[in-house]
């Protein structure tokens, strides 16, 4: 039985224990005239019961899953003759992983073909055989591990037990730990990419990466290769993304937040019921979409116009790019913005006209500046969904690293060039992959440094009402 199907029984184990705690509870109580008496409520003997027989089912479970490969390979090398089992782990990594392709065909039905070397078939044989056992194994445990908790917890059930109190005690500990395990996840990401980092680093001088005017990460296979030393220096992809970012936030910024004002405080009821849904529809095109859109419409419309004039604009432009993505985040700015504004308490407003000031002075000197946090974090997270775009960018405004101020020409971001450097089979080991990791370090830390300066601005300029 596999982890998913596993996961359905835990589920439907817990179903079952839910129904039962609840009876069991009112058979405690005395009848279901005397529930009162409880000093828990039925359905949280019946939850906190559930929680009982699901959690640690699920934990031994994840736990199975870690360990289970690892304990399998230990007595499949054990097993292995001693002449293999003595191989260096390349070799032998190749022998287990030719084991486990036979036991899967095994697993499938298939007949183990007559010209194996008789060692393997035996390892393939044994292999499966094991894994047979793990799996009932596994499934005997996690149905002993719920029905155990399951009776463990209603056997303590009386009247007096507070169940409620466990429940939250249960609750809150699952709460700590989904919040301890997106801290750890965080920190993950950023420690594997720093280590990376360092590593790059250690090839590449950082001044050379970070100062640089040159981008070319070609590394040569052989020392006679032409091209056969990389120019690492990351300037012009700073320089590319920084354009970009600022024409889009350039349009989306003043447009999405005149569009959170009206809608705010000048659209009526039925226009707001119509318009804001279908400007948010804007949030669930793909933007692949937004890449046809520009490559096919918004840069040869550029070009011509540009033509027109007699400029020279390249088919692959940042200002399209940038004109596009701006349309793309309208709707992260206006939403939240609206949200923002709407939620500031309406007596602010109406003791603001009740003074005298007239409604484009109550929502300047007012309503901004009470919403100011929820603006801040509307335009922070545009221009985190900007600086991480990546499709528009490829199909738009190309992959030429240009270090140029000129939004007519053709440029390229940060994240454009990591997923060029991460297509295909790449090595780990070399400075033109690792560069897509030092890459990603400079991301974080612009975003990082972005949260602090968005900080600063909302506690310098907030208004404080009581």
């Amino acid at each position: 039985m596999n982890s998913s199907t596993l996961i359905f029984v835990i589920l439907l184990l817990s179903l079952l224990s839910y129904w039962y705690a609840i009876q069991r509870s009112i058979k405690v109580a005395g009848g279901i005239t005397r529930v009162k008496y409880l000093t828990s409520l039925p359905k949280q003997f019946g939850l906190l019961t559930a929680l009982w027989c699901g959690v640690p089912a699920l934990v031994v479970l994840l736990l199975w899953g870690i360990f289970e490969a690892s304990v399998i390979d230990s007595l499949l090398v054990a097993y292995l003759p001693q002449s293999v089992a003595q191989l260096n782990s390349d070799q032998l990594g190749l022998q287990l992983n030719d084991i486990h392709i036979l036991a899967s065909d095994l697993a499938n039905g298939k007949l183990l073909q007559s010209s194996l070397e008789l060692s393997k078939s035996d390892a393939a044989h044994y292999l499966f055989q094991v894994q047979q056992n793990a799996s009932v194994i596994k499934v005997a445990l996690v149905v002993l591990v719920s029905a155990s908790a399951t009776i463990f917890i209603t056997s303590r059930f009386s009247q007096k037990y507070p169940a409620r109190v466990e429940l939250e005690k249960i609750i809150t500990a699952l709460l700590w730990a989904s919040s301890a395990v997106a801290l750890l996840t965080t920190l993950g990401i950023v420690l594997s990419v720093l280590f990376e980092s360092i590593q790059f680093f250690q090839s590449v001088p950082p001044w050379e990466f970070l100062f640089g005017t040159e981008w070319s990460p070609q590394i040569a296979m052989r020392t006679d290769q032409v091209a056969g030393s990389g120019a690492f220096g990351a300037i012009p992809l700073f320089a590319g993304t920084l354009l970009i970012t600022l024409i889009a936030m350039c349009l989306s910024v003043p447009s999405g937040l005149m569009i959170a004002i009206y809608l705010s405080q000048y659209a009526s009821s039925r226009l707001r019921s119509i318009a804001k849904p279908m400007l948010e529809i804007l949030a669930g095109v793909p933007t692949v979409v937004y890449g046809f859109f520009a490559a096919l419409t918004v840069a040869p419309l550029i070009r011509d116009l540009g033509s027109s004039v007699g400029l020279s604009v390249a088919s692959e432009s940042a200002l399209a790019a940038g004109l596009v993505m701006g349309i793309m985040i309208i709707p992260f700015v206006s939403s939240l913005s609206d949200d923002a504004i709407s939620a500031v308490p309406a007596s602010l407003k109406e003791g603001s006209l009740g003074l005298g000031a007239t409604p484009s002075e109550t929502i300047k000197l007012v309503l901004l500046p009470a919403a100011l946090p929820g603006i801040v974090g509307a335009i922070l997270l545009a221009l985190s969904r900007a600086i991480g775009e990546t499709m528009i960018v490829v199909m738009a405004a190309g992959m030429a690293a240009n270090l140029t101020a000129n939004p007519l020409e053709s440029v390229t971001t940060i994240t454009v060039q990591i997923v060029t450097l991460l297509t295909g089979d790449q090595e780990f080991d070399s400075p033109k992959t690792l560069a897509a990791f030092a890459l990603g370090l400079m991301l974080f830390v612009t975003t990082l440094v972005l949260n602090i300066i968005a900080l600063k601005v909302v506690r310098k300029y907030r208004e404080v009402y009581d």
